[in-house]
This record gives structure tokens, sequence and C-alpha cells, in this order.
């Protein structure tokens, strides 16, 4: 089967992991790939599929959204019409593109998959107001002019529907890791920073993730120094909380990390991972962590809450994170053993139901169903079938 994948190559976030981890197993299950993806000079990464690329023109692209040049409508077309693939892939970036893709691979009759990331809130609440508001409110009328989309747990299944997004047109495929990779091991983090008790943050630094609230719980339960609090990743907000919260308060913060072997020896060395974000879709970042067998704390939005539920790791109201964090924190520095026990169990969850060889079994699938649909759909505009 050839499969033109249209996705992010950078900034880092988790659509770019999304799309490396997904066309790299692919790769290795045997499938032509092609990748095309908004881009301007980049480095090659060692760790990026091996497959032949398109470069999509963009006027700008960041973590959040991408605005195509007047010229990529055109390019994506004619590539696809040059890679004649069997079925696209649309890992959509929150791109004007996302819009006409329908439309393009109509009239070319590919058949067309997409997986839609984009952000939610908890159970029962409002979608938080700003870029993910927008997006769904922007996003549901469309969706249904794909063969299929992509998402991650029945709650956002559910809350697209409410939209008005057909519910045969939604699959649920949770995000998975590979478990070999991601798993606990040996790790000289704790001895680089001087920590006996370590705790991790990885992702964006931007209000939606709702770091300044960790923070600041971190400050209150004045947690001692021989724990440490490491903060992954950058952000727009970056720059302030770091002047306030610093090594003074046993914060180190880290910036981006590039390198995935890095990346999981922090993890590995981690006793808790904290994700206190006020939306989230399914955090690769969290996923990432339980694998290591690393205590996880999270927010019930998102998928996040349901991929701790029942004891896998401890959910956190988002309207209570600094509250609960400040009672949260001593609690998991003075008792290791409850720690060791989430980890153990968050390990357990992930090698259950979040797997990546599992991912890529239910998205072959999918695309064999979509396959079959769109030739018999085929068939009988060729020859004149009705359904009877």
């Amino acid at each position: 089967m050839r499969i033109a994948w249209i996705g992010k190559k950078s900034p880092f976030c988790g659509n770019v992991t999304y799309g490396r981890e997904i066309t790299n197993s692919l790769l290795d299950r045997g499938y032509e790939v092609s990748f095309l993806h908004f881009a301007q000079e980049e480095a090659q990464r060692d760790d990026w599929p091996n497959c032949p690329e398109v470069p999509l023109p963009c006027i700008y692209k960041s973590q959040v959204y991408t605005i195509p040049s007047f010229k990529a409508t055109k390019v994506l077309t004619q590539s696809l019409q040059q890679i004649k693939p069997d079925i696209v892939h649309a890992s959509l970036t929150l791109s004007p593109l996302d819009f006409v893709l329908p439309e393009i691979c109509e009239e070319l009759n590919l058949p067309l998959v997409s997986t839609f990331h984009t952000a939610f809130a908890a159970k029962g609440a409002k979608i938080v107001s700003g870029t993910q508001l927008l997006a769904y409110q922007v996003y549901a009328p469309f969706l249904g002019n794909y063969d299929r989309v992509i998402i991650f747990s029945q709650l956002q299944r559910d809350l697209l529907v409410r939209l008005g997004v057909p519910q045969e047109k939604i699959a649920v495929i949770p995000n998975g890791v590979d478990p070999n990779k991601y798993s606990p091991g040996p790790s000289n983090v704790k001895a680089e920073f001087g920590a006996e008790r370590l705790f991790v943050y990885q992702g964006r630094i931007s209000p939606e993730k709702n770091v300044e609230a960790l923070l600041r719980a971190w400050k209150q339960a004045d947690m001692g120094p021989q724990s440490k609090l490491l903060i992954v990743g950058n952000g727009p907000l970056k720059p302030s909380l770091e002047s306030y919260f610093n090594e003074e308060h046993g914060i180190i913060w880290l910036g981006f990390v590039a390198e995935e072997t890095r990346r999981i020896e922090i993890l590995r060395g981690a006793d808790v991972f904290i994700l206190p974000s006020l939306v989230e879709g399914l955090s690769l970042s969290l996923l990432e962590g339980m694998s290591c067998g690393v205590a996880c704390l999270a927010t019930d939005v998102g998928a996040d809450g349901e991929v701790l539920e029942k004891g896998a790791g401890v959910v956190i109201n988002p309207k209570q994170v600094r509250a609960q964090l400040r009672t949260l924190l001593p609690l998991f520095q003075d008792h290791p053993e409850i720690t060791t026990l989430l980890g153990q169990k968050s390990r357990q969850r992930i090698l259950e139901r979040y797997t990546l060889d599992d991912n890529i079994t239910c998205l072959e699938k999918l695309y064999e169903e979509v396959l079959s649909n769109t030739h018999v759909q085929l068939s009988r505009k060729t020859y004149g079938w009705r359904s009877m």
C-alpha cells in the first residue's frame, strides 16, 4: 500500500511526534510512505522517517497552527498526482489547507483519512475559549468531508458528534508509545542535578498548559533542597516564569530537549511526572512518562483522565490544580512506596491499552475499511449500481 502522509516536521509538538512515530512504524511494516509537510530549510534528524519528502510552502508555522503560501494547494495537488497513493492521511495542522484537501482528494479519486489533534477541556465542561474553541467550531462542519476522522478518546468522539460530525465518520484510535523504547531503566539524572526526589514537567510553556499553577504549588509546598522540579520545554511564558521560579526554589529549566534519548533518560530518572493542563487531546508526553514507569499526575482534561482512571495515576481537578498539588507534592516526596506502586500501574496501563503496535494495527484495519468502501463507491459510479 502506498500512503501519502500530510503533517508537520517542526516545530516540535505532539503532532510532530505523532507523525514521526506512525510513519516510522508504517515503514517498518512494509508500506510505502511519502511525507508531505510544511517546511522551510530544516536539518535532517536521525530519528526522522527514511522516506520521500515533499516540502509544502508556508508563510508561518507554530506549534499550534500553520499558514500555507498561495502555492501550497498547487504543490500539494501536483505532488499527489505524481505519488499516486492508495490513501492519503492528513495529520491536521490547523491550516486552511485542511479545508480544501477533501476537494483535492475527491477530484483525484483518493480516499482521505485525517487525525484531529485539537485539545479539549474536562468532562461536561465547555471548551476553553481561544484557539481550541475556534478550532472545534470551525472544523466540525468540515470533518464530515473526510472518509474517516481519527480521534483519541470516546469523550472527544461524543463532543464532535454533538457538534454535528457524522458518527460513522469518526474512528477512536488512541495514541500509542513504543514500550520497548520508553521503558524503565538506569538514569544518572538524579545525580546530575543533586536530587533525592525528582519531579518532571514536559511540554509547552504556554497558558493552556497551566505550568504557573504547578510552579506556585511547588513554591508554596516548600519541598526542600533534596527535591527538584525539572521543566522540559519552551514556550511564550518561559522567560517570565523562569525569572520568578528558579533554582532558588529547586526548579530547573532545561528548555527544549531535542534528543529523544535524553528525554527518555530524564523520564527514567523521574519519580513523578506532572501535567497540569487546562486542555489536552491525549498527551504523548504523559504516555511516555507512564511507559517509563513514572508515577503520573494529570488533570482531568481531554483524554488524560481516562488514561489514568482506576488507579493508573492521580487525576487532578483542573479547577483546583494549585490546591491539590500543594497537598500531593509533599505526599509523593515523603512516600516513595506510593510513587513506586503508581509507576508500576502506569506502565501496566500502557502495555494493556496504549502501545504503538496496537495503534498501527488499528490504523491498518481502518485503511483497509476505507479502501474497501471507496472501491465499492467507485464501482457504483462506474456501473450505475444502486443500493437495494
